[in-house]
């Protein structure tokens, strides 16, 4: 069963941005700040727990559900765009009073960080694309804030080509052998009818087996739903983006983590790094989950980073 989220020091909601944005923090509030982003994007920042609290032994770790997952839902037709999710992250930065603070990105919130801080550094980003007959939320005129420091964790592929190639190897390996024995091994076990919320655990994290470099360690994760719509929009407002040739533009210390197993294409992330100057590390026997796969590494690495 998924490990105990312990309850946050301090939580709440935005009020200056569009739509009220579910933020809450973890860790000592005299202690330095970091922001910690999650994936997605639809997605809640609850499935990054408890392991991701190890940053609050050192850190005030601010957290906020981005827009149309977990607390912060929306109700509105407006399309959600890339945009729109950088808007609200210089938002929540300015109604919390973060100045320029380590940004640790995970997976789509790795590309999120990204795009905030070329926008911070005024790096020329491309309009939003959204459906024809809809209109995209206002921009804002929140302060641009730079991060100090920029840790990227399996970062979601930087172009369109490298995005395609994820959906093609995370499909084979969800319909391939191991899952499928895993699937099987499930449906045979009874337990649906035993334990209805072990069932419904054990199917969740085969949903998600794919990322794992072994898909028999996809065990004990906290669940949580993806916003089909939000997810949708989102990636669709990139249009065949590619942030090669403007990251180099992002000067700021950083690093680039990479599960070795991780269906994400590793030359997304050494293309990522080299662009950024960053230091790059690979975790072998790990895949896109390495703070559960193999949270030794992941954390002797990001320490070390972040204690510059």
């Amino acid at each position: 069963m998924p490990l105990p989220i312990p309850e946050p020091a301090r939580e709440g909601f935005t009020t200056i941005t569009p739509v009220p944005l579910y933020w809450a923090a973890w860790g000592r509030s005299d202690a330095p700040r970091l922001v910690l982003l999650h994936g997605g994007p639809g997605a809640h920042l609850d499935y990054l727990l408890p392991q991701m609290l190890h940053l609050a032994e050192r850190f005030e770790v601010i957290m906020y559900d981005q827009r149309g997952g977990g607390k912060s839902k929306v109700d509105t037709p407006a399309p959600i765009t890339w945009r729109t999710h950088a808007d609200d992250f210089f938002c929540v930065m300015a109604e919390l009073g973060i100045g320029s603070v380590p940004v640790v990105g995970y997976s789509w919130g790795a590309m999120l960080a990204m795009l905030t801080a070329m926008d911070a550094f005024d790096v020329a980003l491309p309009a939003p694309v959204i459906p024809e007959g809809t209109t995209a939320a206002p921009t804002t005129d929140a302060p641009r804030v730079r991060p100090s420091r920029l840790a990227l964790l399996d970062p979601a592929p930087i172009t369109r080509a490298w995005r395609q190639a994820f959906d093609a190897e995370f499909s084979r390996r969800m319909q391939g052998p191991a899952v499928t024995a895993l699937r099987d091994e499930l449906a045979q076990s009874g337990l649906k009818e035993r334990d209805p919320d072990a069932y419904r655990q054990r199917a969740f994290e085969l949903s998600v087996a794919g990322y794992f470099a072994d898909p028999r360690r996809a065990r004990d994760l906290t669940p949580f739903r993806v916003t089909g719509r939000v997810q949708q929009s989102t990636w669709a407002s990139l249009g065949e983006f590619d942030l090669t040739p403007s990251l180099w533009r992002v000067r700021v210390p950083s690093l680039v983590v990479h599960g070795a197993a991780d269906p994400i294409p590793l030359a997304s992330s050494e293309a990522c790094a080299r662009a950024l100057g960053a230091e790059f590390v690979v975790i072998p026997d790990a895949g896109h989950v390495p703070y559960v796969e193999a949270p030794g590494p992941l954390f002797a690495a990001l320490d070390r980073f972040l204690d510059g």
